[in-house]
């Protein structure tokens, strides 16, 4: 009885959080206003160097990815000039469920347990609410050469960033953000899964650059600039992206 009690109670609360977020979702693709972003930031493991990171991150540590939003805002011809703001909160006790792998079951239940974690642990004390909640997840380099998937949900307007907890890779770390945060707008991966190459046209910076080799800028949901036809590299930080044209229609930019 307890159980089948429990289970009620997690899909009442997920049928709550379902429904604001469509609220939610529909306001954030009108563009009429700024959009919210609470980022959580998290040591993702149990490293001296990670915890003293987090704990010692500077209040301007996330300004590039709203001034990144702005400029492109402005460059596209968007009527609000001031898109995206951020606030930072603290860190949840818990780290985010572990992203699926497998089965299409699998996903979906992730999805269910992103939404309870974030509708337990992504609700400020104080401040203005939230409309997206970002739980920013550091991990020490020397523990981690290679870190786990990131993840943004348009549907539940949640996203989960992967970074390392260095200052050097800060502006790395901006590109991972943005980019699961443009997921949550509604923009679409311009990468291959495979290869990791940047997508012909849409995933270049600028595909009608001649030479096209090597790509000057980097298209942001494709998180890497093209040097040549099989050779890649990650942005050093949002100066070198762009949002192109089919990211902006997919975000409501501009019209399909």
């Amino acid at each position: 009885m307890w159980k089948k009690l429990r289970i009620a109670v997690l899909l009442f609360v997920l049928v709550v959080v379902a429904a604001n977020a469509w609220y939610d979702q529909h306001r954030v693709h009108a563009w009429r206003q700024a959009v919210y972003v609470g980022i959580f930031p998290m040591a993702g493991d149990g490293s001296a160097v990670t915890r003293a990171y987090v704990a010692g991150l500077a209040r301007g540590e996330y300004a590039a990815i709203p001034e990144f939003f702005s400029e492109e805002a402005r460059r596209i011809g968007l009527a609000l000039t001031d898109p995206v703001r951020i606030e930072v909160y603290g860190s949840p006790p818990n780290l985010p469920p572990a992203p699926p792998t497998g089965s299409m079951l699998a996903t979906v239940w992730w999805s269910l347990k992103i939404r309870y974690y974030a509708w337990h642990y992504g609700v400020p004390p104080s401040g203005p609410r939230p409309v997206i909640r970002m739980f920013v997840v550091y991990h020490d380099p020397a523990l981690s050469p290679s870190l786990a998937h990131s993840a943004g949900l348009e549907k539940g307007l949640i996203g989960v960033a992967h970074v390392f907890a260095v200052p050097h890779m800060r502006g790395s770390n901006d590109v991972v953000i943005a980019h699961e945060l443009l997921h949550t707008f509604g923009a679409t991966d311009k990468y291959d899964p495979v290869t990791d190459a940047p997508l012909f046209p849409d995933g270049y910076g600028d595909p009608a650059q001649v030479p096209r080799y090597p790509q000057r800028l980097a298209e942001v949901m494709a998180g890497r600039r093209a040097l040549s036809a099989s050779q890649q590299e990650m942005p050093a930080s949002l100066d070198e992206c762009v949002i192109g044209p089919a990211t902006a229609a997919e975000i409501h930019w501009t019209q399909h």
